[in-house]
């Protein structure tokens, strides 16, 4: 392979048979897709079809790095999993920092390829080019702290472990992988550890030595420099409170969920759950993923009273919107522990939130009683209701082993007219940010291939001033208006795209001087490719159009680039928003994504890209 940057092999591992054999990566595919969810889709895309089940042993799950990944990058230490989902049944793609995925490239790998089940709980250990199947027998029923911790003892503490909890193994559909332990990062969304668990696999050790080739060092040395003066000026609002800083601008503007996403405004309940409330109350300290110089992790004490507990990565944003807000739940604590049972069992905290909120509505409308949650009264505001069923989920007991389906199979279920207030998109819950909020984040959430992300496009902190000043669409300051919508999400789903491919945080984009020439730069330098601006957004559009041509494979058009009842139908009291006019935009977007009417690739754009 001439690219640097890369290790220059793919890792199979077959659990079926025990078996694992190394395949090259070719220049051609590296240039074409990048890495992590781009080298994600074309293997998902070529080596699975519409037929194959999510929790079946032909399903693939993909663990990929980027270019770089393992470099002195700033904000570099990510990577990426892809599947087809057990939730939406769709295309599947999550994200996640900390140390794990620098640590698996420098074992001598960009992608890890996982297919087959085996016959009993085991662990697959990378050290280097040493691959391991282990028994993992001794470690199934445990959570994903236990198992961490034990892992790190049996393979040294410098391993770094990606691991699922019971949920995981319990097959909740939104189980995710946790990456290191109580202090760690997660795959957060559509359920890819319910597609570990269905492999038998606890978890993934890596432990990689190696160094990974610069293009030009010297280069990178500067490009380094200039980007950490860039950046600190920029973020200072997650580094004083981490992601939850948000919390405080998204209840002013209608944007975070309250009430299963009824209501539209909180204050008094907001004030409780913030970024500066936690840093004031609540804060251990701080931490940070590899390379990162924004540092906005925070490790929090739930202290005294019931929910006295460890000392454990706390609340994000999300966290403490759909465990709190959606809930009605303004006890700051018992977010806390819920959070942290959320990780221990291993289970995406948006989902639950949703999936929690869902259920207080319909026991509030009597679609549920006290015979169906076992005496547990779930009424709004019930903080210990909410860790009772973060447990009952993650076990699949009672109540908890339907809502571990999510909200649509939950809705199909329980009827009585509970799809009106049922909140998901194409099967996936919604983050906190609310369509009526933004109507970028209406058609990001409508378009995006894994459902409701706001990660996807990330447009949501670019409408209100911010932008990217060669983005090559215009500022977007009136977010109730539509001219501009649908060419900017267009344009920012490319250049996700692309981040999710390098692997890159989007946090980065918080510094000063906000451009994408220095992504450009780095992808360069560390290559020794000579891509321009024009290649880099039209290698982001490629694998965007390639994920949306696997979900086309599954039937998906139009028709289910939509968004929830609610979101389109109620106006939220108390709050600045609107009904986005949804199809007003599609058909827009459409034009830009040179799809036809249905929301489907042509053929002219196809061979546009080289698909």
């Amino acid at each position: 392979m001439k690219a640097k940057g890369y290790m220059g092999k793919i890792l199979r591992v077959d659990l079926g048979s025990g078996k694992f054999d190394e395949e090259e990566l070719t220049d051609k595919t590296a240039e074409d897709f990048i890495g992590g969810c781009g080298l994600g889709a074309k293997i998902l895309y070529e080596e699975t079809d519409a037929g194959t089940d999510p929790l079946g042993p032909d399903n693939l799950l993909i663990f990929a790095a980027g270019p770089v990944n393992g470099t002195k990058a700033f904000n570099s230490d990510r990577f990426d999993t892809v599947s087809k989902s057990p939730l939406t049944g769709i295309f599947a793609e999550s994200n996640c920092g900390g140390y794990w995925g620098a640590n698996f490239k420098k074992c001598g790998y960009d992608a890890l390829v996982i297919r087959g089940r085996a016959d009993t709980p085991v662990y697959i250990f990378i050290d280097d080019e040493q691959v391991l199947i282990k028994n993992a027998g001794h470690l199934w029923g445990r959570d994903t702290f236990e198992t961490t911790a034990v892992l790190k003892v049996e393979n040294g503490g410098s391993v770094r472990v990606a691991v699922i909890g019971q949920a995981g193994e319990n097959l909740v559909r939104y189980a995710n992988i946790i990456s290191d332990g109580k202090h760690g990062r997660a795959t957060g969304r559509c359920g890819l550890g319910a597609v570990m668990g269905s492999k038998n696999l606890k978890a993934v050790v890596v432990n990689g030595s190696r160094s990974v080739e610069i293009a030009d060092e010297g280069r990178m040395t500067e490009l380094t420099k200039k980007i950490a003066v860039m950046m600190e000026d920029g973020p200072e609002g997650l580094r004083s409170g981490g992601t939850a800083v948000g919390l405080d601008y998204c209840e002013s503007v209608g944007n975070h969920p309250i009430k299963n996403w009824y209501q539209g405004s909180w204050p008094d309940g907001a004030k409780k759950l913030t970024g500066l409330t936690m840093a004031a109350t609540k804060l251990v300290k701080k931490y940070h993923c590899g390379r990162c110089v924004i540092n906005c992790g925070r490790v929090v004490k739930a202290v005294g009273g019931p929910y006295d507990g460890e000392e454990i990565a706390g609340p994000e944003y999300e966290t403490l919107s759909l465990l709190g807000s959606n809930c009605l739940n303004d006890d700051l604590d018992s977010i806390i522990k819920a959070n942290e049972l959320c990780n221990r069992y291993g289970m995406d905290t948006i989902s639950t939130g949703n999936c929690i909120g869902f259920a207080m509505e319909a026991y509030e409308r009597g679609l549920l009683g006290k015979s169906d949650t076992d005496g547990l009264e779930l009424v709004w505001g019930n903080g210990q209701a909410v860790i009772e069923m973060v447990e009952r989920i993650g076990q699949r007991k009672g109540i908890g082993k339907l809502l571990g389906e999510g909200v649509k199979r939950a809705s199909r279920e329980i009827g009585g007219g509970s799809q009106e207030f049922a909140i998901e998109v194409k099967g996936l819950e919604p983050p906190g940010h609310d369509p009526r909020a933004h109507f970028t984040v209406a058609l990001g959430y409508a378009t995006s291939c894994r459902g409701a992300c706001h990660l996807s496009a990330f447009t949501h902190d670019f409408e209100g001033g911010l932008s990217i000043k060669d983005l090559g669409s215009g500022e977007l300051k009136e977010r109730f208006q539509t001219d501009g919508r649908a060419e900017n999400v267009y344009r920012m789903q490319n250049l996700m795209s692309m981040f999710d491919s390098l692997t890159f945080c989007k946090f980065i984009l918080f510094g000063s001087g906000i451009a994408v020439q220095p992504l450009i730069d780095y992808l360069n330098c560390v290559t020794g490719w000579d891509i321009d601006h024009k290649a880099f957004f039209e290698t982001g559009e490629r694998i965007f159009n390639l994920k949306r041509l696997y979900n086309t494979r599954l039937g998906i058009t139009r028709k289910d680039d939509t968004l929830p009842l609610r979101m389109l139908n109620h106006r939220k009291k108390g709050a600045p928003n609107e009904l986005p006019p949804l199809n007003l935009m599609l058909s827009e977007y459409y034009e830009y994504r040179g799809w036809d009417e249905f929301g489907v690739p042509t053929p002219e754009k196809l061979k546009e890209l080289g698909l």
